[in-house]
């Protein structure tokens, strides 16, 4: 029993991070109908971010604060000086520009700060468990699932009540219209790169909080994953994007902790051959519409 709660925190943890990356993403592609690539290097920034901080003698949580606003500020930036001027371009060019985006980042990281990783420590109160009804659950870990179902949950508010929330749903369904009905274009569009710089920088510190180090490449991977997720869920589907991201946790650490030994070099093909057979069975994506693939 304890084994199956701890692989179950495990799950809701890893899945919890890939869900804030895929909503970024997911986020961006429903107003401007592109997969930013460049999306994890904002998970790269924020360590980075933390990294000089720490460096400079400032406590964690100002650290951690200046991670997250550095994430913010570098989307926006990324929106207003690399994605607003082919806003009226094809998809395959917003694509190869975020594909450049990211390539020129990876080469600033490697030649201004270090191609090797930077260690970032962590206080001593996120290295042990806590007791939660009898089980000892990783403080990184409850602190991940908490943090996660917060940002989540006020994410929702926002979208649900706020005019800018509501402006952004519209757009997701169509943004064409919902220009034509007054709403400024622009502030929508940073917003949603805002929103999904705050997501990444939430994930980035997730994330930094179990390798405890940062690298130039440290991104990549997890926004792999989150695109995945994305695909998984239905493009186009905020939702999904968070199931999506959910059952892709629960995937990998139910393979990690159940397959056989022989099996595990093989655990990330087992992985992606379940994806395909889930996307098999729904090629929308599991909370995505039929309208969005056509």
């Amino acid at each position: 029993m304890d084994i199956l709660v701890q692989q179950t925190v495990n799950a809701l943890s890893l899945g919890g991070t890939y869900a804030l990356l895929a909503l970024g993403l997911a986020m961006v592609f429903s107003v401007l109908g592109l997969i930013n690539f460049a999306h994890g290097d904002l998970m790269t920034i924020t360590g980075y971010g933390m990294f000089f901080c720490i460096v400079a003698g400032l406590p964690f949580p100002v650290a951690v604060i200046v991670g997250i606003l550095a994430a913010i500020a570098a989307a926006v930036l990324m929106e207003r000086v690399a994605f607003r001027p082919v806003r009226d371009a094809s998809t395959a060019t917003m694509l190869l520009t975020s594909f450049a985006v990211s390539t020129i980042l990876h080469m600033l990281f490697q030649n201004l700060i270090s191609a090797r990783p930077r260690a970032i420590p962590i206080p001593s109160m996120f290295a042990g468990a806590i007791d939660i009804f009898g089980f000892d659950i990783g403080a990184i870990q409850a602190a991940s699932i908490c943090a996660t179902a917060l940002l989540l949950f006020a994410l929702t508010m926002f979208l649900r009540r706020s005019m800018l929330g509501i402006a952004m749903r519209a757009a997701s369904l169509d943004f064409p219209t919902t220009r034509l009905m007054g709403i400024n274009a622009n502030a929508v569009i940073s917003t949603a790169f805002a929103i999904s710089g705050l997501l990444a920088g939430v994930a980035g510190v997730l994330w930094l909080a179990q390798r405890g180090s940062v690298d130039p490449l440290m991104g990549f991977l997890p926004v792999l994953k989150a695109f995945i997720a994305v695909v998984l869920g239905g493009l186009g589907s905020l939702s999904g994007a968070v199931v999506g991201g959910l059952v892709l946790g629960i995937i990998e650490v139910g393979l990690r902790a159940f397959l056989p030994e022989g099996l595990l070099p093989f655990r990330e093909s087992i992985a992606l051959s379940l994806v395909i057979i889930l996307l098999l069975i729904r090629p929308e994506g599991l909370l995505g519409r039929k309208e969005a693939i056509r």
